[in-house]
């Protein structure tokens, strides 16, 4: 079937299989011009399939030559019905691993539950014996606990006050005022268990009461905290005492891993287009100044240049990784200079519909969302006919 991009506000429903093939090609070219890296050899990314999960699989698996187990939740295709990009991504994925003789093996499911769990724990068990890198990079709205039965859905508001400033649609490019109501004490609760720690400390202990964490073994979620214009609704809202719950979490987990000598860690990463970001009120204005002066600068980064700096310049360069007075890893330390957040706070006051397009990189933004779901990509004939029914080959 020929497939097209079809649009439903901040989602798109297709996927174009041969494109986001291209993507995950291009990622890992990009990883293997970046030399090798002395990392990890087993490693589990539990969020595999799409932005920073896949990201860190594809710098894990042709940065570290690493064995990579990937966990995913993703709508396989049906015919005349494609399937979500991460179910292409890990299929090309898996493809050029095995290409590579590099070992790669896949679970689709919800990671939250206590079946996937055990599922990936055989595996492990079966194929590679033990881990030594965990990446934590789930990123749903949605968490049905599997201890109480409880299906628990985040929200994305501010707490104690309304929330008013600019949005744009990046669609139209219509810049306009947003507001938001504040949260109740049952959405952040909600939030905090979708999105907070408690999952990604369940995965470590299932791991390690299985035996199947190697000595010095690491493991990694990632957060984000961004620049005052995104505060009220971001990092001071209900997402961020999700993100501070992740963030204690990691202290916990580490003391749990003393035994064996692990450590587990929370990486600040830079704002980036993603199918979560893109619907988050402000997040689109702000992304699109950015691109825009990181661009200027020559230090912009997606999510595969990001996430191979994070592997050669902080977690395998020395021996000690380096942390902010909180023990996080700083890796937007470009995103958040002073110089950069200073044009921001400039140029926010100005945008308007108007002149977005010259002050801020509203294309790039675009160019970005659609290639999250494999179109745009030089080098793809997106006039000829593609086989929707590309499967995952540890899956078929």
């Amino acid at each position: 079937m020929i497939i097209e991009p079809r649009m439903r506000g901040f989602i798109c429903l297709t996927a174009h299989p041969d494109g986001c093939a291209q993507n995950v090609k291009n990622q890992i070219n990009y990883v293997k011009s970046k030399g090798k890296i002395d990392g990890a050899k087993r490693v589990l990314v539990v969020g595999a399939s799409t932005g920073f999960g896949l990201a860190s699989r594809i710098s894990s698996a042709f940065g570290c030559d690493a064995a990579t187990v990937g966990v995913f939740f993703e709508k396989p295709p049906a015919p005349g019905k494609t399937a979500t990009p991460g179910w292409y991504n890990s299929a090309a994925f898996e493809k050029e691993a095995t290409a590579a003789g590099l070992y790669a093996k896949s679970i689709n499911g919800d990671a939250f539950s206590d079946e996937i769990k055990q599922q990936t724990l055989d595996l492990i068990k079966a194929d590679l014996g033990q881990i030594d890198l965990v990446i934590y990079s789930l990123a749903s709205p949605v968490r049905l606990h599997p201890k109480t039965g409880v299906l628990h859905r985040s929200v994305l508001k501010p707490i104690g006050q309304t929330f008013t400033n600019k949005t744009v649609d990046f669609h139209t490019g219509n810049v306009t005022q947003v507001s938001i109501e504040p949260a109740n004490q049952e959405d952040i609760d909600n939030t905090v268990v979708v999105m907070g720690g408690e999952d990604w400390a369940m995965w470590m202990d299932a791991l390690s009461e299985a035996n199947l964490l190697a000595e010095g073994a690491t493991t990694l979620a990632y957060s984000y905290i961004g620049p005052a214009v995104t505060e009220a609704v971001y990092r001071k809202g209900t997402i961020g005492r999700a993100k501070d719950d992740l963030e204690a979490t990691a202290f916990k987990i580490t003391d749990k891993l003393k035994s064996i000598y692990g450590k587990a860690f929370v990486s600040v990463n830079k704002a980036l287009v993603t199918q979560a970001s893109s619907a988050i009120p402000v997040i689109p204005l702000y992304i699109s100044l950015l691109y825009k002066i990181m661009k200027a600068e020559g230090i912009h980064e997606g999510c595969i240049e990001q996430i191979q700096r994070l592997y050669s310049d902080r977690l395998y360069h020395g021996n000690e990784i380096p942390t902010d007075e909180q023990g996080r890893i700083r890796i937007d330390d470009w995103e958040m200079r002073n110089d950069v957040q200073s044009q921001i706070a400039a140029l926010w006051v100005e945008s308007t519909t108007e002149n977005l397009a010259a002050i801020g990189d509203l294309a790039g933004y675009k160019q970005d969302f659609l290639n999250l779901f494999g179109f745009g990509f030089d080098g793809v004939d997106y006039l000829k006919d593609s086989d929707e029914m590309t499967l995952i080959p540890s899956i078929e």
